[in-house]
């Protein structure tokens, strides 16, 4: 396999860039809607409408200077009840098409936004950038290795802007717990625990292949990704669990919270990689990606560790919270999750009879406005002023490509060992990370 390029730079490049952006709350979060010329105003596309692309539309016409000028859907049923809720928000028809590949040619349109299944990122996010469209593309940004420094590569040929949807790095709250882990207070970070229980989701069982529904273009929807029957579970919300679409709860959450430990620690690239994992809580169902994971990054002086459960009871979870991130020091640690971030400091032990800690108490660090509507304003400030995001392309490749190690060593059953650049040694590996495409599609290199 050829080598990449991308590097610990590269990481640390993006990661920089976020200086500025901490705590950015722009003037139009606190004035939205407001008059604004056509001539200032940012016509978008959405691409893929049924779930998180429409709630990235609703945090971006949230903005007085948005304007939503098409959307863009395979399933026809979705599109045409989407279309009618835009409508009657606005007041505005927008164009409609089931093809992403109509819009690209539309000079009207500044910015598409993707959210379709993972199998599709890849492809749409390099031929917007092609069109001279900025892009704000969902996470993970890919499936493979490869399609990853693709993405990197047409951002950066095409100069466009690009956010990847990890709204956690709009957040002030994760800005916060991440400059105190920065600040050195918490003293040599040991480990870092990553975890989600994911109890709400409906698990898919055994179920016959059917019938392609009425208005749904499927050769479309499955795109680059085999041809396979239609099956129900492996359509819509269900296609996170199965190797053709996505990559499970590692992927989906996974790169969330790994971002987050590594933007704390500024890690980049572990020695090496090792999952553990399966079919434990529900052997009998269709999906391919574990129900029950434990991964273990190594990078010498850190170990860095991901797990997730599927349908576990809430109250079994670490410190009670259904997903977390937690920053072990030696003079405390931090237990941050979507609802804010604490400070357990270490008793300081060497006066027991003082009762000292070793840090200074704080009170719960609480969110403040919503990561979404801050992402969303980020990605459209930056198209105007063509600065980088908070979450450029290369931090949404970098860790995306930590998520896909872990899988990696799960589906191989055995130990990653990853060279300086954090890809995978073995020829068995390298098949996995090379990206794999039905024709005709081809990915553009």
């Amino acid at each position: 396999m050829k080598k990449t390029s991308y590097s610990r730079r590269d990481f640390l490049a993006a990661t920089s860039a976020l200086g500025a952006g901490l705590a950015f709350v722009p003037e139009t979060t606190a004035n939205p809607r407001r008059r604004v010329a056509p001539s200032d105003q940012v016509n978008i596309a959405v691409i893929g409408v049924n779930s998180i692309g429409w709630a990235n539309l609703n945090a971006h016409l949230k903005l007085a200077e948005v304007n939503c000028a098409a959307l863009c859907d395979v399933d026809g049923n979705v599109l045409n009840n989407r279309a009618a809720e835009l409508e009657k928000r606005t007041g505005k028809k927008p164009l409609l098409v089931k093809d992403y590949r109509q819009l690209l040619d539309n000079k009207e349109i500044d910015a598409v936004l993707i959210g379709t299944p993972d199998h599709w990122h890849a492809l749409q996010m390099i031929h917007a950038c092609q069109a001279e469209k900025d892009v704000y593309v969902e996470k993970p940004i890919a499936t493979y290795m490869e399609e990853c420094q693709a993405m990197v590569n047409a951002a950066k040929r095409y100069n466009r802007v690009v956010q990847v949807g990890q709204q956690q790095r709009s957040g002030p709250h994760w800005q916060s717990a991440v400059a105190y882990v920065q600040s050195g207070k918490l003293g040599k970070i040991r480990h870092v625990r990553n975890w989600i229980f994911n109890y709400s989701r409906t698990v898919p069982m055994p179920t016959p292949d059917s019938v392609v529904p009425l208005g749904v273009d499927y050769d479309l929807w499955l795109g680059p990704a085999p041809a396979r029957p239609f099956n129900q579970y492996r359509f819509h919300g269900y296609f996170r669990y199965f190797w053709d679409y996505a990559g499970g709860l590692m992927t989906d959450w996974g790169v969330h919270l790994l971002d987050i430990a590594l933007w704390g620690t500024g890690k980049t690239v572990p020695k090496s990689v090792m999952s553990m994992g399966g079919a434990h809580a529900f052997p009998g169902s269709m999906m391919e990606a574990p129900d029950t994971q434990h991964v273990l990054y190594d990078f010498g002086d850190l170990t860095i560790t991901w797990e997730h459960t599927f349908r576990a009871a809430n109250q079994g979870a670490p410190f009670g919270r259904h997903h977390g991130v937690v920053f072990y020091g030696e003079n405390g640690m931090i237990v941050a999750d979507r609802g804010g971030w604490e400070l357990f400091p270490e008793v300081d032990d060497s006066n027991p009879s003082l009762k000292k800690y070793k840090l200074e108490m704080l009170p719960k660090q609480t969110p403040q406005g919503d990561d979404r509507d801050l992402h969303a304003a980020n990605f459209v400030e930056c198209i105007k002023t063509r600065k980088p995001t908070v979450c450029p392309i290369e931090a949404g490749a970098h860790i995306a490509r930590v998520a896909q190690l872990g899988n990696m060593s799960q589906r191989l059953g055995r130990q990653i060992i990853c060279d300086a650049n954090g890809m995978p040694q073995g020829t068995d590996a390298q098949a996995l990370a090379k990206a794999k495409y039905r024709a005709p599609y081809v990915l553009p290199v």
